[in-house]
């Protein structure tokens, strides 16, 4: 029987998992799930943009985020218009709320992603980060 290779899909999986479990306590502690803190992350890195583009910086299918923004929309922290140009595009940007909350959680996050960093070195996480980033440009 042939040797089975190893599974990048599923490893790249269950490293998130293994990362994901530092943020997670901080997480469920303000009350947001992954997907929200993604988008607050990233609405407050980028500023306002229109829905789509949100959806895929934070990796969202854009039927999971409508329920995503809606949630938000209903706890303060966003606010969506329609684009004067084209009704059909929706801008998303943080609240005042928002940003609060960005900053009330920052430092958590932060002193998770040192934990991690110490685990696992300075020199290994920028070579992970780096050859991360490669692989999202790799296309089919």
């Amino acid at each position: 029987m042939s040797r089975t290779r190893p599974s990048l899909t599923l490893t790249l999986l269950q490293a998130r998992e293994a990362a994901m479990s530092f943020f997670r306590p901080s997480l469920n502690q303000h009350g947001l799930t992954e997907q929200q803190w993604r988008v607050i992350r990233i609405l407050r890195q980028h500023g306002e943009m229109e829905s789509y583009r949100l959806a895929e910086m934070a990796c969202i299918l854009k039927p999971s985020m409508t329920g995503v923004l809606n949630r938000l929309i209903r706890d303060g922290y966003v606010q969506k218009r329609k684009c004067l140009e084209d009704q059909r595009r929706v801008h998303v940007r943080l609240t005042d709320k928002g940003q609060q909350c960005f900053v009330s959680m920052s430092g958590d996050m932060e002193r998770n992603y040192r934990r991690i960093q110490e685990q696992f070195g300075d020199d290994k996480m920028d070579q992970l980060l780096e050859l991360l980033n490669e692989l999202k440009r790799i296309r089919p």
